[in-house]
């Protein structure tokens, strides 16, 4: 596997590889959801690069950009074993140069939810993915469906741009008791971990009983009740969208998403499912 650290290094990489290419961009605090979409990733192409960058644009003012867990050698060894054949490990500075000035905002999807909640956010995905998708130049790049607004902002902006790359989702990788796997889970207590699987407990009812006919808004309320009870401590969404607008449905139509956004303690989990 070559291990490249400067856009100097990625292009005389890059050039070296031949056939199609795939690409899994990453945060590192590599879990079993990362290692699906890199499985996913060398299925469908004749090579695998992936990247590791903990994104400060992404990061607000009072979220956990310093205690982002950073594990560097381990995911590089995962990475090698799993039969990655580019890792590019950017810098700050080599993403973001001195006089950087352009930022890429994608209206619309990006508007509610995680984009009221964390202001700005969806700006710092949107230009860190378009920097990376234009630096690799993959054939395809693969995301998690955990992520799911995330999904929707990328798929938006690489069709508005017309980046020649094709987006692939993976479904949610889950612990066996229900909770998506995310590198935040670290950051859980003991306790904390215990009461954390009510949030996808509470999608999975929320589905349903919405299947089964119970109005919207009743069953919204009683799911966003029981994380309360459970010892969540804020909650800020529980909703059903429409699956590739994002916009809040009050009934059942066409292909939707049951999405929800809580904290417990000082942790912010995100879920979704489909329904």
């Amino acid at each position: 596997m070559q291990i490249v650290r400067s856009s100097e290094e990625l292009a005389r990489a890059r050039a070296s590889l031949t056939g199609s290419l795939a690409l899994v961009p990453t945060m590192g605090a590599l879990h079993a959801g990362h290692m699906a979409l890199v499985a996913e990733a060398k299925q469908s192409a004749d090579r695998l690069a992936a990247t590791i960058f903990v994104n400060p644009a992404q990061f607000g003012p009072n979220e956990d950009f310093s205690r982002y867990p950073r594990r560097e050698s381990e995911d590089a060894r995962i990475l090698e074993e799993a039969g990655c054949d580019l890792l590019w490990l950017p810098s700050v500075s080599d993403i973001y140069p001195d006089g950087f000035s352009t930022s890429v905002h994608v209206s619309g999807v990006s508007d509610r939810w995680e984009g009221e909640a964390r202001p700005g956010h969806f700006d710092g995905v949107a230009t860190v993915v378009a920097k990376l998708l234009l630096s690799v130049r993959p054939d395809v790049a693969f995301f998690g469906e955990k992520d799911f607004q995330q999904l929707a902002v990328i798929r938006r902006m690489v069709e508005d741009l017309n980046i020649a790359v094709e987006i692939g989702a993976v479904p949610t990788v889950r612990e066996e008791d229900g909770l998506a796997l995310s590198s935040r889970n670290a950051y859980l207590s003991e306790e904390q971990r215990a009461h954390a699987v009510a949030l996808p407990q509470a999608l999975e009812y929320a589905r349903e009983v919405i299947r089964g006919g119970t109005p919207v808004r009743l069953a919204l309320d009683t799911a966003r009740k029981s994380l309360i009870e459970a010892a969540f401590s804020r909650i800020d969404y529980f909703a059903l969208v429409d699956a590739r607008t994002l916009e809040p449905l009050d009934a059942p139509a066409g292909e939707m998403r049951l999405i929800a956004a809580a904290a417990i303690g000082r942790t912010r989990l995100i879920d979704n499912l489909p329904l």
